[in-house]
Parts: structure tokens; sequence; C-alpha cells
């Protein structure tokens, strides 16, 4: 399972990618809304999780941004700032979850495996 972790802070980049990678995940991390953007243009994801506070383009733009070429790729929005109409927004643009920080390891590990799991249950494989 192909994972996109998208954060401006170095620091939660790397420990989404030690989390996931430790489980199996193959990661790959952008920086901010637009590298995310190129990469996901370039290759398949099963999973983009991504931070909603980010320079130039955040969260909400990358997930609006995936949802406009089509795709239905699942979203994990994260936040420090768990404000209810951030909360709200992301799930009318279709998010599959919404995470605060700071990331609890089981919950983000559980969390995943979920919208993972019902993935494959809706694709029926």
């Amino acid at each position: 399972m192909k994972i996109l972790v998208v954060d401006d802070e170095e620091g939660a980049r790397d420990l989404f990618n030690t989390i996931l990678t430790d489980e199996g995940y193959d990661v790959s991390l952008a920086n901010g809304g637009e590298e995310a953007l190129s990469l996901f243009k370039s290759r398949p994801f099963n999973l983009v999780i991504t931070d909603i506070k980010m320079p130039v383009m955040d969260g909400l733009q990358l997930l609006q941004e995936i949802r406009k070429m089509g795709s239905k790729t699942d979203v994990i929005m994260v936040t420090a700032y768990g404000e209810v109409e951030s909360y709200l927004k992301a799930m009318s643009l279709g998010a599959a979850e919404y995470i605060n920080k700071p990331i609890r390891i089981k919950e983000l590990k559980q969390i995943v495996h979920k919208v993972l799991t019902e993935q494959r249950a809706r694709s029926g494989s």
C-alpha cells in the first residue's frame, strides 16, 4: 500500500514515515501541498495523510485539488488546531478521517488500518 504524507514540519513527516514504514507501508513524503500534488499526479497512492495548516497550499486545498482530478483516493486530515469549521469542511470535501495532533501512534495505526480495510472492501479486493 502506497501512502503519501504531507506536512510542512520535517519532524512530523519523519514521525509518520517511521511509524508507517515500520507497519510495512510504502511511504512518500511531501513538504507541502504543491509538492504533494506533483507527486500525486505522477504516481498512484492508496492513501494521503495531510496536515491542514501549511503555507501556500493547505491540506483542504490539496484535498479539493485531488477531488477536482476525479480521484477517490482516501485522505486523512491532520491538524494541531481542532477547529469545528475545518473539520466540517474536510468531511464535506470527502476526507476519510480527521486526526488531532499530537499524534498518538496507536491511534494513527488503527485509523490507517481502518481506512485501508474499508477501501479494500469497497473495491472488492
